[in-house]
């Protein structure tokens, strides 16, 4: 798993590149937590799916972990560009009812 943020305007832009499962979650979580606490001001963070080849229902709970951090602080949550599969897996679960898809 690859992690990489830039700002844009007033949002957080975090791109993750590889395999979202039980294995990637934990490191995952660490660098895209980093991410967002050393960009706290910014409006909205966008969650970059493009770069995701694999994802499990450890990538539903990664998202799911996020949002609620961001809420907590009242920072807006989206998803960008998931490929066809991680799309699907993410409609079934309901996510985008927490976290909107651009």
């Amino acid at each position: 798993m690859h992690v990489s943020a830039k700002m844009s305007g007033e949002s957080l832009y975090i791109f993750l590149e590889g395999e979202l499962d039980e294995y990637s979650a934990r490191r995952a979580r660490q660098e895209v937590d980093a991410a967002i606490e050393a960009h706290l001001a910014c409006r909205s963070v966008v969650l970059d799916l493009s770069g995701i080849r694999f994802m499990d229902s450890s990538g539903i709970g990664f998202l799911i972990g996020r949002y609620k951090k961001l809420k907590a602080v009242r920072t807006p949550l989206y998803l960008s560009s998931p490929d066809l599969a991680a799309d699907k897996v993410l409609s079934v679960s309901g996510i985008y009812s927490l976290i909107p898809k651009l």
